[in-house]
Protein backbone atom coordinates (compact mmCIF):
# COMPACT_ATOMS: atom_id res chain seq x y z
CA UNK A 1 0.00 0.00 0.00
CA UNK A 2 2.94 2.14 0.61
CA UNK A 3 4.34 1.87 -2.83
CA UNK A 4 1.29 2.89 -4.42
CA UNK A 5 1.07 6.04 -2.53
CA UNK A 6 3.99 6.99 -3.15
CA UNK A 7 3.18 6.52 -6.68
CA UNK A 8 -0.17 7.82 -7.10
CA UNK A 9 0.24 10.05 -3.67
CA UNK A 10 -3.07 10.96 -1.60
CA UNK A 11 -4.89 13.51 -1.36
CA UNK A 12 -4.64 16.96 -3.36
CA UNK A 13 -0.83 17.25 -2.62
CA UNK A 14 0.39 15.53 -5.74
CA UNK A 15 4.18 16.07 -7.41
CA UNK A 16 4.09 16.00 -10.93
CA UNK A 17 5.35 12.14 -11.48
CA UNK A 18 2.24 11.19 -9.56
CA UNK A 19 -0.07 13.50 -11.40
CA UNK A 20 1.36 12.03 -14.61
CA UNK A 21 1.47 8.31 -13.60
CA UNK A 22 -2.18 9.21 -12.65
CA UNK A 23 -3.39 10.38 -15.98
CA UNK A 24 -1.98 7.58 -17.69
CA UNK A 25 -4.26 5.15 -15.66
CA UNK A 26 -7.02 7.64 -16.25
CA UNK A 27 -6.06 7.28 -20.07
CA UNK A 28 -5.60 3.19 -19.46
CA UNK A 29 -9.03 2.95 -17.94
CA UNK A 30 -10.82 5.29 -19.98
CA UNK A 31 -10.26 3.61 -23.04
CA UNK A 32 -11.90 0.28 -21.35
CA UNK A 33 -15.01 2.50 -20.17
CA UNK A 34 -15.13 3.58 -23.80
CA UNK A 35 -14.79 -0.06 -25.33
CA UNK A 36 -17.85 -1.02 -22.65
CA UNK A 37 -19.99 1.62 -23.49
CA UNK A 38 -19.87 0.76 -26.84
CA UNK A 39 -18.71 3.11 -30.55
CA UNK A 40 -21.35 4.89 -30.51
CA UNK A 41 -20.25 7.31 -27.12
CA UNK A 42 -17.46 8.77 -29.45
CA UNK A 43 -18.63 7.49 -32.74
CA UNK A 44 -22.31 9.06 -33.39
CA UNK A 45 -21.55 12.75 -31.79
CA UNK A 46 -25.49 13.33 -30.72
CA UNK A 47 -26.18 15.29 -27.63
CA UNK A 48 -26.67 12.13 -25.97
CA UNK A 49 -23.22 11.08 -26.48
CA UNK A 50 -21.62 14.40 -25.63
CA UNK A 51 -23.44 13.96 -22.22
CA UNK A 52 -21.39 11.08 -21.71
CA UNK A 53 -18.22 12.08 -22.86
CA UNK A 54 -18.41 15.56 -20.83
CA UNK A 55 -19.25 13.40 -17.65
CA UNK A 56 -16.45 11.22 -18.22
CA UNK A 57 -14.14 13.52 -18.75
CA UNK A 58 -15.04 16.07 -15.37
CA UNK A 59 -15.33 12.66 -13.07
CA UNK A 60 -11.98 11.06 -14.37
CA UNK A 61 -10.20 14.85 -14.09
CA UNK A 62 -11.07 14.92 -10.41
CA UNK A 63 -8.81 11.11 -10.00
CA UNK A 64 -6.12 13.24 -11.91
CA UNK A 65 -5.88 15.77 -9.66
CA UNK A 66 -6.25 14.67 -6.07
CA UNK A 67 -9.69 15.51 -5.91
CA UNK A 68 -11.65 12.66 -5.37
CA UNK A 69 -10.76 8.86 -4.52
CA UNK A 70 -9.58 6.24 -7.12
CA UNK A 71 -12.18 3.59 -6.31
CA UNK A 72 -15.35 5.84 -6.02
CA UNK A 73 -14.06 8.21 -9.45
CA UNK A 74 -13.70 4.87 -11.64
CA UNK A 75 -17.15 3.50 -9.92
CA UNK A 76 -18.97 6.85 -10.83
CA UNK A 77 -17.25 6.49 -14.40
CA UNK A 78 -18.45 3.13 -14.64
CA UNK A 79 -21.87 3.43 -13.88
CA UNK A 80 -22.49 6.55 -16.43
CA UNK A 81 -21.14 4.24 -18.91
CA UNK A 82 -23.45 1.58 -18.09
CA UNK A 83 -26.28 4.09 -17.79
CA UNK A 84 -25.50 5.45 -21.65
CA UNK A 85 -25.24 1.77 -22.49
CA UNK A 86 -28.37 0.84 -20.96
CA UNK A 87 -30.09 4.07 -22.58
CA UNK A 88 -28.71 3.30 -25.97
CA UNK A 89 -30.38 -0.44 -25.60
CA UNK A 90 -33.24 0.96 -24.71
CA UNK A 91 -33.43 3.25 -27.38
CA UNK A 92 -32.88 0.72 -30.18
CA UNK A 93 -36.45 -1.27 -28.87
CA UNK A 94 -38.14 1.76 -27.90
CA UNK A 95 -38.69 4.70 -31.10
CA UNK A 96 -40.21 7.01 -28.39
CA UNK A 97 -37.47 7.09 -26.60
CA UNK A 98 -35.24 7.54 -29.06
CA UNK A 99 -37.50 10.38 -30.05
CA UNK A 100 -37.52 11.26 -26.12
CA UNK A 101 -33.44 11.45 -25.57
CA UNK A 102 -32.05 12.29 -29.05
CA UNK A 103 -34.75 14.36 -30.42
CA UNK A 104 -36.24 14.30 -34.14
CA UNK A 105 -35.21 15.96 -37.47
CA UNK A 106 -37.17 19.05 -38.58
CA UNK A 107 -37.78 20.20 -41.84
CA UNK A 108 -36.60 23.81 -42.04
CA UNK A 109 -36.96 24.58 -45.70
CA UNK A 110 -39.16 23.06 -49.05
CA UNK A 111 -39.70 23.71 -52.46
CA UNK A 112 -38.94 27.51 -52.08
CA UNK A 113 -40.49 28.04 -48.44
CA UNK A 114 -38.92 28.11 -45.23
CA UNK A 115 -41.34 26.51 -42.02
CA UNK A 116 -40.76 29.45 -40.01
CA UNK A 117 -42.19 27.15 -37.05
CA UNK A 118 -39.73 24.36 -37.40
CA UNK A 119 -36.94 27.07 -37.81
CA UNK A 120 -38.09 29.06 -34.55
CA UNK A 121 -38.76 25.48 -32.22
CA UNK A 122 -35.19 24.91 -33.47
CA UNK A 123 -33.64 28.45 -33.26
CA UNK A 124 -31.95 27.98 -36.85
CA UNK A 125 -32.02 31.06 -39.01
CA UNK A 126 -32.33 31.63 -43.04
CA UNK A 127 -28.36 32.07 -42.79
CA UNK A 128 -28.19 29.33 -40.76
CA UNK A 129 -29.53 27.45 -43.75
CA UNK A 130 -27.98 30.23 -46.13
CA UNK A 131 -24.54 28.91 -44.54
CA UNK A 132 -24.97 24.98 -45.46
CA UNK A 133 -25.79 25.58 -48.99
CA UNK A 134 -22.72 27.79 -49.03
CA UNK A 135 -20.39 25.04 -47.45
CA UNK A 136 -22.04 21.65 -48.69
CA UNK A 137 -23.45 22.78 -52.45
CA UNK A 138 -20.73 26.04 -53.11
CA UNK A 139 -23.47 27.82 -54.21
CA UNK A 140 -25.01 31.49 -52.95
CA UNK A 141 -28.86 30.73 -54.05
CA UNK A 142 -31.32 28.12 -52.69
CA UNK A 143 -32.70 27.30 -56.65
CA UNK A 144 -30.40 23.98 -56.33
CA UNK A 145 -32.34 22.90 -53.16
CA UNK A 146 -35.70 21.30 -52.79
CA UNK A 147 -35.66 20.98 -48.74
CA UNK A 148 -33.23 20.95 -45.83
CA UNK A 149 -33.69 19.82 -42.35
CA UNK A 150 -32.04 20.13 -39.15
CA UNK A 151 -30.64 16.53 -38.17
CA UNK A 152 -31.05 15.10 -34.72
CA UNK A 153 -26.90 15.40 -34.36
CA UNK A 154 -27.75 19.55 -35.22
CA UNK A 155 -26.53 19.28 -38.46
CA UNK A 156 -28.64 21.17 -41.18
CA UNK A 157 -28.45 18.68 -44.16
CA UNK A 158 -30.05 19.57 -47.90
CA UNK A 159 -31.85 17.51 -50.49
CA UNK A 160 -30.88 18.79 -54.27
CA UNK A 161 -33.29 19.72 -56.32
CA UNK A 162 -33.63 16.50 -58.97
CA UNK A 163 -32.59 17.85 -62.37
CA UNK A 164 -35.21 17.59 -65.40
CA UNK A 165 -34.08 14.82 -67.57
CA UNK A 166 -32.95 15.63 -71.02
Amino acid sequence: MDVLVALFGAGKELDSLQMALRARLTFVCTLALIRISGRRSFGQRSPFDYVVAILLGATLSRFIVGASPAVATFAASLVLVLMHRALGWLCVRYRWLETLVVGVERELYRDGTFNRAQMSAALITRADVLETVRKELHATQLEDVEAAFLERKGEVSLIRRQSASP
